[in-house]
C-alpha cells in the first residue's frame, strides 16, 4: 500500500467558530491518537486529505512541527448534506506494528440460475494486519451457489499477512430465493369472485 504525506499544523483555536474558520480555509480539524500519548490536535489540507481517504485504510505520512508520525483513519466525519469532510480522528501506527482495520468485502461470479438473490450480511470483515500492509478489500467467489448457501467469515480467502479478528461463524453473505409475488390482476379477480 502506498503512503501519502500530508502537511499538517497544530491546532491552538478550539470550538464551533474555529472549526468553521478552519473549514473555510479549506483545512481539515483533526486529532491524532495513539501509544499512550497525549492526543495531538491538528489541521490537514481538506483537498489533499479527500483524496487520500478515497483509499481505504490509507496511510499517511504526516510531518507535524519537524516530526514525521504514520497514522491510519479511524473515524471520518462527514457532512450529512454536503459531504464535505468536517472532522478526522487518526491512530498512530508504527512500521511492523499490527494493527485491527476493517476492510471490504466484493464478490465475483454469478450465483446458480433460479432468480437467487445475495444478501450481504456483513459488508466489511475485520482483519489484523502489518500496518505498512493493510489490504483494501477481499474478493469472495459466489460462482453456483444455490439458495439457502452462505459464506462463512472463515470461509474467505484473506491476503497474505492478513489474519480474521472477526467471529470466525459468522455469516458474512447468504443466498436466498427470490420471493414470487401474487400478480395484482389475479388478486383483483380472487376478491370480486369471493364477493359474488
Amino acid at each position: 500500500m502506498a503512503e501519502v504525506k500530508l502537511d499538517a499544523q497544530v491546532r491552538t483555536e478550539f470550538g464551533k467558530g474555529a472549526a468553521r474558520r478552519t473549514r473555510r480555509a479549506n483545512q481539515v480539524p483533526a486529532v491524532v491518537y495513539g501509544h499512550g500519548a497525549e492526543p495531538v490536535h491538528i489541521t490537514l489540507p481538506g483537498h489533499a486529505l479527500m483524496m487520500a481517504l478515497k483509499t481505504a485504510n490509507v496511510l499517511i505520512g504526516l510531518e507535524i512541527e519537524g516530526k514525521d508520525a504514520l497514522v491510519i483513519p479511524k473515524a471520518v466525519q462527514r457532512n450529512p448534506l454536503k459531504g464535505d469532510i468536517e472532522h478526522v480522528d487518526l491512530l498512530t501506527v508504527k512500521r511492523g506494528e499490527k494493527v485491527n482495520v476493517e476492510i471490504a468485502v466484493h464478490t465475483e461470479g454469478d450465483l446458480a440460475p433460479g432468480g437467487n438473490l445475495l444478501e450481504y450480511v456483513m459488508n466489511t470483515l475485520l482483519v489484523e494486519a502489518e500496518a505498512t500492509h493493510i489490504p483494501e478489500s477481499v474478493t469472495v467467489s459466489i460462482a453456483g451457489l444455490d439458495a439457502g448457501a452462505s459464506v462463512l467469515a472463515k470461509d474467505i480467502p484473506l491476503p497474505e499477512g492478513s489474519v480474521l479478528a472477526d467471529d470466525e461463524n459468522a455469516v458474512v453473505l447468504q443466498v436466498v430465493a427470490a420471493q414470487a409475488e401474487e400478480p395484482a390482476a389475479e388478486a383483483a379477480e380472487g376478491a370480486e369472485g369471493a364477493e359474488a
